[in-house]
């Protein structure tokens, strides 16, 4: 049985060989992950840079959130692109 971790990571490399081609793909997935380390690295710092100023985690979260608005308008964006080009096509 494989875990619901190694279907979404087989999933995930599939799709990141569809988008970048078979030549690239495995330089993007490195990148990829190479930056989703970077930001992990910095929101613990952040979090215990949080706690050790202001003995609370609070300006961590609140960071941590407003990030996560940031993204999700961000992925309105994906592709509009592309929607906008077929639109005027047809």
């Amino acid at each position: 049985m494989v875990s619901s971790c190694a279907q979404w990571l087989r999933h995930f490399a599939g799709l990141t060989t569809q988008i970048f081609g078979r030549e690239k793909a495995g330089v993007a997935f490195g990148w990829i992950f190479a930056a989703h380390q970077l930001g992990a690295a910095t929101a613990a710092f952040g979090a215990g840079l949080s706690r050790t100023e202001w003995n609370t985690y609070l300006p961590a979260f609140f960071v941590a959130g407003a990030a996560c608005l940031v993204a999700s308008a961000a992925v309105c964006f994906i592709g509009a692109q592309k929607r906008a080009t077929a639109a005027e096509a047809a």
